[in-house]
């Protein structure tokens, strides 16, 4: 849904004609302002006038996408993904920057299979809030679906570096080694070395 806001309002706030202004007949000259002066106050007028109208719209659209955010919870809590995203990418037209939503969508995007859509979501969350130990989780694991265990590795380091105690970032980077040692093994087996990528269905538990 796109807001718009009435822009005649300032288109119809003409300029006010000199004969519009008091005058001080007790005083041997009219007390008229400079036109100068009188076109720098009005722009100010107008300024003050657009930004008190986009600070209601700001607050206006982060109301609307905090809605569609809580919306999207719930739908994702009972387990209707698609609809949660469509709630989700509503929220995120309005708050494009909002880390929490993309690492959200994310998780979203890697329960129905979507791993490219999910790595791109988590790397925005991570661009977003670098220092997000949860994002770099997030991220890591998109990379082990996508089949790119060495990446995932550095995104989970990453989230230990943040968050040392991080139990499921530990068990994460323990199946990425697991994934490359499989790899190296069926390298040293003669298999092609475009066999390279796995997903995260196909591991077993780490020795």
């Amino acid at each position: 849904m796109k807001l718009t806001w009435n822009k005649n309002k300032i288109k119809n706030n003409k300029k006010r004609s000199l004969e519009a202004i008091a005058h001080y007949p007790n005083l041997p000259f009219e007390q008229r302002k400079p036109d100068s002066q009188l076109q720098s106050e009005e722009t100010a007028a107008s300024q003050n006038h657009e930004n008190s109208s986009a600070d209601s719209l700001d607050s206006d659209s982060k109301r609307l996408a905090q809605s569609f955010h809580a919306q999207g919870n719930m739908l994702a809590e009972d387990g209707k993904y698609r609809e949660a995203l469509g709630k989700w990418e509503a929220a995120l037209n309005l708050m494009p920057e909002n880390a929490v939503l993309h690492e959200q969508k994310a998780q979203i995007l890697l329960e129905i299979g979507d791993a490219w859509s999910a790595l791109k979501a988590a790397t925005r969350a991570t661009q977003l809030e670098p220092s997000w130990a949860e994002a770099w989780i997030t991220l890591g694991r998109a990379q082990l679906n996508f089949g790119e265990p060495d990446s995932a590795i550095e995104s989970f380091d990453r989230a230990l570096a943040i968050k040392p105690d991080s139990v499921e970032a530990q068990d994460d980077r323990k199946t990425g080694v697991h994934l490359i040692k499989r790899r190296k093994q069926l390298h040293s087996s003669g298999l092609s070395s475009d066999e390279n990528r796995y997903m995260v269905g196909d591991r077993t538990e780490a020795s």
